[in-house]
């Protein structure tokens, strides 16, 4: 199973957080649930704008870390690059999840 790097969204935008994991589902609903009182509960950030995969960790890793330090210009551009209506993509990832599942 791939990684995901991934960026979230407190709105169009608003507050952008970067992120990693190999368990998009179970990350995201600790960050919607504010499982963790960390900066995405802290700022309201629960939106999914953009993922993308990643075939191992050390790549996604590097390249979570890569995006972190990108200015918030470059990350709006990638956003809107593959998500100009700022749709929250966790539904379409999880829709494609339950047809992979079936």
């Amino acid at each position: 199973m791939a990684f995901v790097v991934y960026i979230l969204a407190s709105q169009r935008n608003g507050t952008l957080y970067v992120g990693m994991t190999r368990d998009l589902a179970r990350r995201m609903h600790q960050h919607r649930t504010q499982t963790f009182q960390g900066f995405t509960a802290r700022h309201g950030v629960t939106k999914l704008v953009y993922f993308e995969l990643v075939e191992d960790r050390d790549n996604a890793k590097q390249r979570e870390r890569r995006l972190k330090r990108w200015r918030r210009d470059w990350k709006l551009d990638l956003i809107e690059s593959q998500n100009p209506d700022w749709r929250d993509l966790w539904y379409d990832w999880f829709a494609d999840q339950l047809r992979w599942t079936v």
